[in-house]
């Protein structure tokens, strides 16, 4: 199921890719998401409501400090389910599926993963790394 999380988590990869902070567009959100761009929009101007994006029309959407943290906490969630559905469970479509759950998935849940990610013996400092940030407490994700 897509909500708020799978929304946040898109805009923050695409500005961590974009390397600035420039509003991302609703449409490139639906393509990233497999959505329509009215339901896009309608989610971004819902996130913007809740404070954690800032969405501009005819511009796009940036993530707010709120939104940001958030997304950087779904983000290592992300990381670690990817790495597990693919090195562990063996799905080739690893990244969409860690987007399917990534707001739905505890901090508990993904420190546990990426310990056993740990017991697997590779890329040990990313899975210590993703240990780590998967043990800070988080905020409750936002409501979809």
């Amino acid at each position: 199921m897509i909500g708020a999380p799978q929304y946040l988590l898109t805009l923050y990869i695409a500005e961590r890719e974009d390397g600035e902070e420039t509003p991302i567009s609703p449409g490139y959100v639906a393509d990233a998401l497999d959505r329509s761009p009215p339901a896009a929009t309608e989610r971004l101007q819902n996130l913007d409501a809740k404070g954690l994006v800032r969405y501009e029309p005819y511009e796009g959407a940036t993530l707010t400090d709120e939104g940001r943290d958030v997304a950087e906490e779904l983000y290592d969630t992300y990381r670690i389910l990817s790495r597990f559905c693919r090195d562990v469970l063996g799905v080739d479509d690893h990244e969409d599926e860690a987007m399917q759950l990534v707001g739905n998935v505890s901090p508990t849940v993904a420190e546990r993963l990426a310990a056993t990610l740990l017991r697997g013996g590779n890329n040990r400092g990313e899975a210590t790394e993703a240990a780590e940030s998967a043990s800070q407490p988080s905020p409750d994700s936002p409501a979809s």
